[in-house]
């Protein structure tokens, strides 16, 4: 019984931490836009897939493509590179998506089910334009077993992927929190968190601010799903699942708030992984969304206000 805690605490770190980074780049376009933005899901699943395209798919693809394989393929520049890009490549389509979907939107006054109705309009045709590319099939960016690096934590095992999705969360969310609350940029998000309208008013360009927005919490799912490629592997609808974890974790550490969300997050891996000890691993799902109602019953508002 005691030697399997320590492998529960480090699944439930690991778990955290992927649905802390999910949470970040949710909360901060839900805490300046207002709505629920279901693309963000799927945008992680396209960070994973630059990835898988880079590193296995490019090869004979066009004249030349095989040297740039080679290229992307070695070692650990290779992988930096490679998730540079997929990040990149994530904050692009982001933005693309705002400023061709959601923009519009915005200056038609559009409400909240037109913004949910059209964020699933495009999570699902990108899912599926995934899934025509890379086939359904579940992929994934490791190279083999023999090549995975763990440690041993208090009688608790990780890879090094796994440590590496740990330490990214305190670093981006220490980042991210400093950089909004220092920064003029910072200000002016908060300024649209609280009143978009007063905002304008005052000079703030709220849609070049909104934008930013957009580009950096892209670019943290993409990250993300990048992560998980790595850690467990990929599968075009993986976006739906990680986007799931990601709101009931922002919801439960407060909607809004980057610090509650990655508090959230933690508390919901612990309770997964814990609720599971001694029941079938698929009541996970269930688990997460028993909790999520017991917070919209008990304290709607979450662990932190926002």
């Amino acid at each position: 019984m005691q030697s399997i805690i320590p492998q529960l605490i480090a699944n439930s770190l690991i778990a955290g931490s992927i649905y802390a980074l999910v949470a970040l780049g949710f909360n901060l376009i839900y805490g300046t836009t207002k709505f629920f933005n279901l693309t963000h899901g799927v945008i992680a699943a396209i960070g994973g897939y630059v990835v898988y395209f880079l590193t296995k798919k490019l090869g004979g693809a066009f004249p030349g493509a095989e040297a740039l394989e080679q290229f992307f393929n070695s070692g650990s520049f290779g992988i930096v590179t490679t998730t540079i890009l997929a990040v990149a490549f994530s904050a692009l389509v982001g933005w693309f998506l705002n400023k061709f979907l959601f923009k519009k939107l915005r200056a038609r006054k559009a409400s909240q089910m037109v913004y949910l109705v059209a964020s699933l309009g495009a999570f699902t045709c990108l899912q599926a334009f995934l899934a025509i590319l890379f086939t359904s099939q579940f992929q994934t960016l490791s190279t083999g077993v023999g090549d995975i690096v763990t440690y041993n934590l208090f009688g608790g095992i990780i890879t090094q992927v796994q440590l590496i999705i740990f330490i990214s969360v305190i670093v981006i969310m220490t980042a991210l929190g400093l950089f909004l609350k220092k920064s003029l940029f910072g200000k002016s998000v908060e300024a649209i968190s609280d009143n978009e309208q007063v905002a304008k008013i005052v000079g703030i360009d709220t849609e070049k601010v909104i934008s930013r927005v957009f580009v950096i919490g892209s670019a943290i799912a993409g990250l993300v799903g990048v992560y998980v490629g790595y850690d467990t592997g990929l599968e075009p609808t993986m976006g739906m699942n990680l986007l799931l974890k990601g709101v009931i974790a922002s919801i439960i550490g407060g909607i809004g708030n980057v610090y509650g969300g990655v508090l959230g997050a933690f508390l919901l891996g612990f309770v997964e992984n814990f609720g599971i000890w001694k029941i079938s691993g698929e009541w996970k799902d269930a688990i997460a969304f028993v909790l999520l109602i017991v917070f919209l019953l008990v304290r709607p508002q979450g662990i932190l206000k926002k």
